[in-house]
């Protein structure tokens, strides 16, 4: 009996450990891409919130780091640096032009980090499941990234909604 528990408690821990290094995947590609897109758009009436959640992004990813090591969970870099990639890979999406931004293109990023950010809210919910049956975790701290990851999700559908209306709008599509 006593190794039918063992076994079942080192399955759930490899899950867990490949559920966080998908995670860690979608974070690293979500720092990357909310920091070209508050470098983007620096100067736009957009430039400070989008720094903001840049930031935020960012040290989100590093809670992340810290909950793994806290969970004894392996980095698996290649799967980071998988994110990394399709962060850049991502930048050549057919938009209709190559060297500039075309006025989709912030459509398309602001949805494409939009679903991390909704992402990491699932992540925090999850671990706030397992931080009730392991100390190691502190569901506070967990619902307080949950909030966080909330209020960036209604920030990016702020911006979707200005990004979809400038698309609606020939006038203001060119800006």
């Amino acid at each position: 009996m006593a190794v039918n528990e063992s076994s079942g408690a080192d399955r759930a821990q490899q899950w867990l450990a490949v559920y966080l290094n998908d995670h860690l995947a979608g974070a690293t590609a979500g720092v990357e891409l909310a920091k070209r897109m508050a470098r983007v758009h620096q100067h736009s009436e957009h430039g400070p919130g989008l720094g903001s959640l840049a930031n935020d992004v960012e040290l989100d990813r590093q809670s992340l780091l810290r909950f793994m090591k806290l969970l004894d969970v392996p980095v698996r870099r290649y799967k980071a640096y998988g994110g990394w990639a399709a962060e850049k890979a991502g930048r050549l999406n057919l938009n209709g032009r190559l060297l500039r931004r075309a006025a989709l293109s912030t459509a398309i990023e602001v949805e494409g980090l939009l679903l991390l950010v909704e992402g990491k809210t699932l992540l925090w919910q999850t671990l706030g499941a397992v931080a009730s049956h392991d100390t190691r975790l502190d569901p506070k701290r967990l619902e307080e990234l949950h909030s966080r990851a909330v209020q960036q999700r209604e920030t990016l559908r702020a911006l979707h909604m200005v990004a979809a209306q400038r698309l609606a709008s020939p006038q203001k599509a060119h800006r």
